[in-house]
């Protein structure tokens, strides 16, 4: 018989916790394993979503992981965990704190589970994705962060708030960052194949790039008490589906730049292909001289971010 599909989820708070119940209810994997802090709690969670899947008619089994040692043979690893932004927190502050924290995991799913594709959200998203990459010491196209799926997302939802038509066929494309210096791109983005620039003028166009800058800055005003998890745990779930049905679609992520857009050595969102072996291959576009500028920035404040874990320190295990 075939070994199913199984997907390991690190963090089991509302975020974590979302994205293994979508993954119960798709029914794309045959194993989710939930590896939190308390035991109980993830064995909770984990037999309330297994039996949410027996309502849905799905064979997707959650399974809470005693250790590290039960992410072995994960197709996929998503690691969520990481303290969560709180109000008048920037995405910075929560720099050393995470990146502590994924690099822990990224050392257990490099001994554990070393086929798999990681899938990083945990915030500053790029940076992130960087400590994970150099902690696994995968491939590139094996470490990806989820940030462009989100971020369009947003940007679509601003689009029909705008237009009040044409829910469900907005195909938004954002580049760079995830955070305050992202780039959304108008020239890509389409309400059913229309461009936005034949819909919206200008100053709309500006005000929906502004909101979607701020769209999880928002959300995490209006709760109060910690952030977004719905819109970007399904964003998550769309990269897995991706690489586990091997698709081949194309989505805006965060991925360690080699020779792209003309950098290396630095994380940033681009379009890239998904399959089963990750980011298959990266889209190149042509940018307008005002986004190409606007991306640079975006570099410049990872690589920032990059260099003060290096002051730290930080790397210096590395071998």
């Amino acid at each position: 018989m075939a070994k199913g599909k199984k997907v390991t989820v690190i963090g089991t708070g509302n975020f974590g916790s979302t994205v293994a119940f979508i993954l119960a209810m798709n029914g794309t994997c045959h194993n989710v394993i939930l590896r939190g802090r308390n035991y109980d709690v993830t064995k909770g969670k984990a037999l309330d979503m297994s039996q949410a899947a027996n309502a849905a008619r799905q064979h997707t089994i959650v399974k809470a992981a005693k250790g590290p040692e039960d992410m072995a043979e994960s197709d996929v690893v998503v690691i969520t965990a990481g303290a969560p932004r709180t109000p008048g927190m920037s995405r910075d502050d929560l720099l050393t704190m995470n990146a502590g924290i994924v690099k822990m995991y990224a050392k257990e799913i490099k001994e554990y589970a070393p086929d798999s594709v990681v899938i990083v959200v945990s915030n500053p998203l790029d940076v992130m994705t960087y400590v994970a990459l150099k902690y696994t010491e995968f491939p590139r196209e094996r470490v990806l962060g989820m940030a462009g799926i989100l971020d369009a997302a947003r940007m679509a939802h601003f689009i029909y708030e705008k237009l009040e038509y044409g829910a469900g066929q907005i195909r938004a494309t954002v580049m760079g960052g995830h955070g305050d210096t992202m780039v959304p791109l108008p020239k890509f983005t389409t309400v059913a194949g229309v461009p936005i620039e034949d819909l919206l003028d200008s100053e709309e166009i500006g005000e929906i790039v502004q909101k979607t800058r701020n769209g999880g800055a928002e959300i995490v005003n209006l709760l109060g008490n910690g952030s977004a998890y719905y819109a970007p745990a399904k964003s998550t779930t769309v990269m897995v589906d991706a690489i586990l049905k091997d698709t081949n679609q194309i989505h805006s992520c965060a991925i360690m730049l080699k020779d792209d857009y003309g950098y290396s050595d630095i994380v940033s969102g681009v379009p890239v292909m998904i399959g089963a072996g990750g980011a298959e291959e990266v889209i190149n576009m042509t940018l307008k001289n005002l986004q190409v500028k606007k991306f640079k920035n975006s570099v410049a404040s990872v690589q920032e971010m990059v260099d003060k874990l290096h002051e730290l320190k930080f790397f210096d295990d590395l071998v």
